[in-house]
């Protein structure tokens, strides 16, 4: 039973890394104009978007953010994606 639990969580873990590398390629990648409408912005958004539309709906209803710069919605969800992997290393 124990193998079991160190290979689920070795699969979460492995399916949080590959997460938070599409998050931070999707920042990275939104900073270069020539990379919007590309393939694989595509890819990378369609990846991280439904991390990232649970935030934007409720900051949008909370009309929390409205204005600024940064995208807060996206950083919910990268901090969302810390505690996750914080959870399952107990």
């Amino acid at each position: 039973m124990h193998t079991v639990i160190l290979i689920v969580k070795a699969i979460l873990f492995l399916v949080l890394d590959v997460l938070e590398l599409a998050m931070l390629a999707r920042a990275i990648m939104s900073w270069i104009d020539p990379m919007r409408g590309t393939r694989i912005m595509y890819v990378l958004e369609v990846i991280t978007e439904p991390i990232i539309l649970p935030f934007r709906r409720l900051l949008a209803k909370l009309r929390w953010g409205e204005g600024f710069p940064l995208d807060i919605a996206f950083l919910l969800a990268v901090l969302a994606l810390a505690l996750i992997r914080a959870l399952i290393s107990l």
